[in-house]
């Protein structure tokens, strides 16, 4: 059975006003909204500010979704009124790093997870967090998901990888790796010790190979871009082209 991915949005936190504007019902490469993403239309990876409004555009039917995993609590990433949104008629389950602090929400019960432990989610997908090199004041963490034979590295928000992190990556060969791309094709950006610029991912792509995190096979994404720090998306996708790097958009679907 395929697993079927979808980018719900790729942005970093500063928003396109165009979102309140021409974009405010439909999906634009740059435009950008709050990062997100869908898995079988059940499984979503944070639910920021723009999260209903994505939902909305993409057509999902919120009633099928039964689990969110928070990557970390801040407010581009996760939303109270966001998650209730989703989980306004039904029962569902949000994932969070074991000592995240995150406020009571209508049907909504809350599940906390240790890093590296690994997390059986109703028989169908299994999630390990592992620790992101990002504010620590939100509890944040990568997931590695495990489904139908496929791997997914979904490492939102941390520059680089942290060591422990890194090494449980080894030989995972994975089937689709998702990269923090905060920063463009260029050299000396402060935020290094927490974002990814293109360059950085360069280097951490050869790496990645030596170790088998990645192969042939795989394939890699950057999302959580700024628009401020990028070229327009063609532009970008056009320089990452030349790595194997895809440029992830809002809507984007990718089948596994």
């Amino acid at each position: 059975m395929a697993i079927d991915f979808m980018f719900l949005g790729t942005c970093a936190a500063d928003f396109s006003p165009r979102l309140s504007g021409d974009c405010k019902d439909r999906f634009d490469l740059d435009a950008r909204r709050a990062s997100c993403a869908l898995i079988n239309g059940r499984y979503l990876i944070d639910c920021g500010p723009h999260c209903p409004d994505s939902l909305r555009i993409a057509g999902t039917d919120t009633e099928k979704i039964t689990d969110i995993f928070i990557t970390h609590t801040h407010s581009d990433h996760f939303v109270k009124e966001s998650v209730e949104y989703v989980s306004k008629d039904h029962a569902v389950r949000l994932w969070v790093r074991e000592d995240a602090k995150v406020p009571e929400m209508k049907n909504v019960t809350v599940v906390y997870m240790k890093n590296y432990e690994k997390y059986d989610v109703d028989g169908y997908l299994c999630v390990t967090g592992l620790p992101a090199n990002h504010d620590e004041n939100a509890f944040p963490r990568h997931l590695l998901i495990e489904a139908e034979g496929k791997k997914i590295f979904y490492g939102m928000d941390g520059g680089w990888l942290l060591n422990k992190t890194y090494a449980h990556l080894w030989r995972t060969a994975l089937d689709l790796c998702v990269l923090d791309g905060t920063c463009g094709d260029y050299e000396g950006d402060y935020r290094m010790g927490e974002h990814n610029s293109i360059p950085m991912i360069r280097l951490m792509l050869a790496s990645f190979r030596t170790v088998g995190i990645i192969d042939g096979h795989s394939l890699v994404y950057i999302s959580h871009l700024a628009p401020s720090l990028h070229k327009p998306h063609e532009q970008t996708a056009k320089i990452c082209s030349k790595d194997n790097i895809r440029v992830a958009y809002d809507g984007e679907l990718i089948t596994l």
